[in-house]
């Protein structure tokens, strides 16, 4: 985590982490939330992104990479690829398309492909493709750089907060989780270990499932709307840190997430698509545990389109 912090610093400045006192006293706690949305893609994953894409090979470079991603995910690739002059190929589902990221990788210098109902049949694609394009694969999840770029979230919260009591992350794939963990529970104060929780979509539980019954062979439906959290096929890599390090798992419905984006909005003053508002729709639910305590919650990303955001604030 440390090195991954060293590299990607003269890339990223630390993004704000915001104690919100009407959110504080909602909760009954001091809750404090920490703005991935600020980041230059608008989501946490560019940490990931240019650990990894600015550590390849020359002749990986020279090859390019190609991924799969609903959005912000290849946004992160695609602007490590922009960053170290890379050239990057997106596979995305056809259906049900976030445009508004898809026109941001595009826009970042991204070839972007649309394949497969959702993410899993378009990332299926893409292991099959990627060796006969002769590309570097970059796996959404099971990439150690990743996870360690993405875990410098967890380092900022320590040093802005090293007396916080719980982290609460999203779970798509479990990338922020898994970084997140690993920094938080190594880097806090001295015999009172920071606690980690995951949060997830109950319309998407595949992971959360993966997890309760510590086996990655596991039936979900994938029925979310929030496309950063829409994971039908668990992975092993992050699910053998989740194993380890988190203390907590919980789901919540589309209507908390939605509920979680207009209190941002309303509280916060803060964009969250429902990736980003699932820490706050998991800490309501949990807000007796919570009570008294120090609480961050990862906001992940704010990358919705304007008229479903409208929307869901007009509910």
């Amino acid at each position: 985590m440390v090195s991954a912090r060293e590299f990607i610093a003269p890339h990223l400045p630390p993004t704000p982490l915001v104690r919100s006192e009407s959110l504080s006293r909602l909760l009954g706690c001091e809750y404090f939330v920490k703005c991935e949305s600020m980041q230059p893609v608008g989501a946490f994953k560019v940490r990931g992104g240019i650990n990894l894409v600015g550590r390849l090979s020359a002749s990986e470079r020279q090859a390019g990479v190609i991924s799969a991603s609903t959005g912000n995910h290849g946004q992160s690739i695609a602007y490590a690829g922009r960053l170290f002059d890379v050239p990057v190929v997106i596979y995305a589902p056809e259906e049900n398309p976030n445009e508004f990221k898809l026109e941001a990788m595009r826009a970042l210098g991204a070839e972007v492909r649309l394949h497969g109902r959702d993410f899993d049949e378009a990332r299926t694609e893409v292991e099959r493709v990627a060796d006969a394009e002769g590309m570097r694969y970059i796996h959404s999840a099971n990439e150690a750089h990743l996870i360690s770029g993405v875990g410098t979230i967890g380092l900022e919260i320590i040093d802005s907060l090293e007396d916080v009591d719980v982290v609460i992350t999203p779970v798509g794939a479990g990338s922020c989780a898994c970084g997140t963990a690993l920094a938080v529970k190594r880097g806090g104060r001295e015999g009172s270990p920071v606690q980690v929780i995951g949060v997830q979509s109950a319309a998407a539980p595949a992971v959360w499932q993966a997890w309760k019954q510590r086996n990655l062979e596991v039936t979900a439906d994938m029925r979310t709307v929030h496309e950063g959290l829409a994971t039908r096929v668990p992975f092993a890599m992050p699910l053998q840190i989740m194993w380890r390090e988190l203390d907590d798992f919980v789901l919540v419905s589309d209507s908390d997430i939605e509920a979680a984006i207009r209190m941002l909005a309303q509280q916060v003053r803060l964009v969250a698509e429902g990736a980003g508002a699932v820490s706050l729709a998991g800490a309501m639910q949990l807000r007796e545990r919570l009570a008294g305590l120090k609480v961050v919650g990862v906001l992940s990303g704010g990358n919705l389109p304007l008229e479903r955001y409208a929307d869901i604030l007009k509910r």
